[in-house]
C-alpha cells in the first residue's frame, strides 16, 4: 500500500493507481480508517486519502458511513475516481448517493437511505415478517412503510450518467406500522388494518434548519421521507437529525467568535491556524477604533485619571449586553420564532431591555464612583457618577439594539446570521461606551470651567 496522502494533499491531483485488488492488510487499514478517521477529517482530506485503497474497498469504506458524509466525499473525488468508486458499489448504495446528489444542499434528501421494509397494503402479517427474516439481519428495522404504487415520470440527473440506476422508487405512502405492532398482531391480519394512516413524514427538498425545527417535538428514530405527490423515497434516522442539532448548536457558538463550523479538535494546526488567523487579524482591527476613541480623549483622562479606572467596567458590561442580546436572537433564529413582521417588535424590546439594564447597572456603578472619589479625595467625583450613569444607560442601550439588528441584517443579505457576531458587538459596544463615557466627562468638564 502506498503511504498515506497528507491531510494537505489535493484530492483532485491523481496519484499513483491503488492496486486492483485489496489485500488482507488493506482491507483492515480499511476498516479502522473508516470507524475511527473519517468523521475526523475534512471531506477533502477524506478524498485524498481514498486514492491508497481500490475503487472496491473505497467505496465500502462509503458505505460504513452515513449517507451525507458519502456524498460529500464522492463530490470531493475526480470525475474519473467517483465513477470507479461507484461503479464498484452495492447497487443499494449507488442508487442512494446518486438519488441524494440530485437534492439541494443543506437539505433532506442528501440525508436519506434507502427505504427497507416497505409492503402494499394487502400483505399480511405472516407474510411480511417472512419477508423481513432477511432485512433484520443486515439493518434496524424500526417500522413497516404500506405504500401504494404510484406514477412517476421523473429521471432525476445521476451522479454519474455512466453507472445504471438503481432499484425503481417506492410507491405511495399511506401508512406506517410499528414492529411491535405486527409481531404481536395475528398472522392473517392484513397491514392495511395495522397500519397508522397519513404518517408524519419529511420533504427531501425541505431545508435542514426547518426538519429540525419540525421533528424538534417528536423524537421517531425514524422519519419516512416523501415527494409532493406522496411517493416514498427515503429514510432519514432521528439520530442522524439529532447529531446535525448538536454539531450545528456547538457551530453557532463558535461562529460568534470567528471559528468555522468545519474545525474540529482533531483538525491539522495548519488547517485552524487558517480558519481563526483572520478573523483575530479583523478583531485586531476593530480594537484599533476602540484603541482610537482612547488616544482621542487623552487629554481628558490625563485631568482625571479615575476615568481609566471605569472604562473596562463599561467596556465589560456593554458588551455582555450586547452578546446576551445575540444569544437570544439567534436560538429564536434556530427555533423559528424570529419571523417576518416580529423583527421590528423584537428589536424594540431588546432596545429597551438594554435601556433598563443600563439604567439599573448605571445607578450602580454611579454610586462606586462617588464612593472611590470620596475615598481618594477627587474632587470630580459627582461630574464623574453623572458620566459613567448616562454612558452605562446609553451604551447598553445601543449593546442591546446592535446585538438585535446585527444577525437580523446578516441573514437579510444571506450571510450566517452568527459569523463572528460578538466581535462587531463587542467593537461597537466598546467605541460607544468609551465614546460616550469620554465625551460626557469631557462635556462636563468644560461646563464646570476645568
Amino acid at each position: 500500500m502506498t503511504p498515506p496522502a497528507t491531510p494537505d494533499s489535493d484530492p483532485h491531483k491523481k496519484p499513483a493507481p491503488a492496486p486492483a485488488s485489496a489485500s488482507a492488510s488493506q482491507v483492515m487499514d480499511a476498516k479502522e480508517f473508516a470507524e475511527d478517521v473519517v468523521q475526523t477529517l475534512s471531506p477533502e482530506d477524506v478524498a485524498a486519502r481514498l486514492w491508497d485503497y481500490t475503487p472496491a474497498v473505497a467505496s465500502d469504506i462509503l458505505g460504513q458511513q452515513d449517507p451525507l458524509t458519502a456524498l460529500k466525499i464522492l463530490e470531493a473525488l475526480t470525475p474519473e475516481r467517483r465513477g470507479d468508486v461507484l461503479k464498484a458499489a452495492s447497487p443499494e448504495n449507488r442508487e442512494t448517493w446518486d438519488r441524494n446528489a440530485t437534492y439541494p444542499e443543506d437539505t433532506i434528501g442528501r440525508l436519506m437511505s434507502t427505504p427497507v421494509g416497505v409492503f402494499p397494503p394487502h400483505l399480511t402479517v405472516a407474510e411480511a415478517i417472512e419477508a423481513l427474516r432477511s432485512v433484520v439481519q443486515q439493518t434496524i428495522v424500526t417500522y413497516i412503510y404500506v405504500v401504494e404504487p404510484v406514477e412517476t415520470n421523473a429521471t432525476p440527473a445521476s451522479l454519474a450518467a455512466s453507472v445504471p440506476a438503481g432499484p425503481s422508487s417506492q410507491g405511495k405512502l399511506i401508512g406506517v406500522v410499528v414492529m411491535r405492532h405486527l409481531l404481536f398482531a395475528r398472522e392473517d391480519e392484513k397491514l392495511e388494518t395495522l397500519m397508522i394512516r397519513n404518517p408524519f413524514c419529511l420533504d427531501p427538498r425541505m431545508p435542514l434548519a426547518d426538519a429540525m425545527k419540525e421533528v424538534v417535538t417528536r423524537h421517531y428514530p425514524v422519519y419516512p421521507v416523501a415527494e409532493e405527490d406522496g411517493s416514498l423515497v427515503g429514510l432519514v434516522r432521528g439520530e442522524t437529525l439529532f447529531q446535525l442539532q448538536v454539531l450545528e448548536s456547538t457551530a453557532q457558538m463558535g461562529t460568534t467568535v470567528g471559528v468555522e463550523k468545519e474545525e474540529r479538535l482533531s483538525s491539522p494546526m495548519a488547517r485552524s491556524l487558517g480558519f481563526r488567523h483572520p478573523w483575530l487579524q479583523i478583531n485586531l482591527l476593530t480594537a484599533f477604533l476602540a484603541a482610537g476613541v482612547v488616544a482621542y480623549f487623552e487629554d481628558t483622562i490625563s485631568k482625571i485619571l479615575l476615568l481609566a479606572t471605569f472604562l473596562p467596567v463599561l467596556s465589560g458590561v456593554t458588551g455582555n449586553t450586547g452578546c446576551q442580546t445575540l444569544a437570544v436572537v439567534l436560538r429564536g433564529m434556530a427555533l423559528g420564532e424570529v419571523e417576518e413582521g416580529n423583527e421590528r417588535r423584537l428589536v424594540g424590546k431588546e432596545t429597551m431591555l438594554g435601556f433598563c439594564n443600563g439604567f439599573l447597572v448605571g445607578l450602580v456603578a454611579a454610586l462606586a464612583v462617588l464612593l472611590l472619589a470620596w475615598f481618594k479625595g477627587d474632587p470630580n467625583g459627582q461630574l464623574l457618577a453623572v458620566a459613567i450613569f448616562g454612558a452605562m444607560t446609553i451604551s447598553c442601550s445601543i449593546s442591546g439594539f446592535v446585538g438585535a439588528v446585527l444577525p437580523l441584517i446578516l441573514r437579510r443579505f444571506g450571510a450566517d446570521p452568527a459569523t463572528a457576531a460578538s466581535i462587531f458587538i463587542s467593537t461597537a459596544s466598546d467605541v460607544c461606551s468609551m465614546g460616550i463615557f469620554l465625551g460626557l466627562a469631557k462635556l462636563m468638564l468644560y461646563m464646570g470651567g476645568s
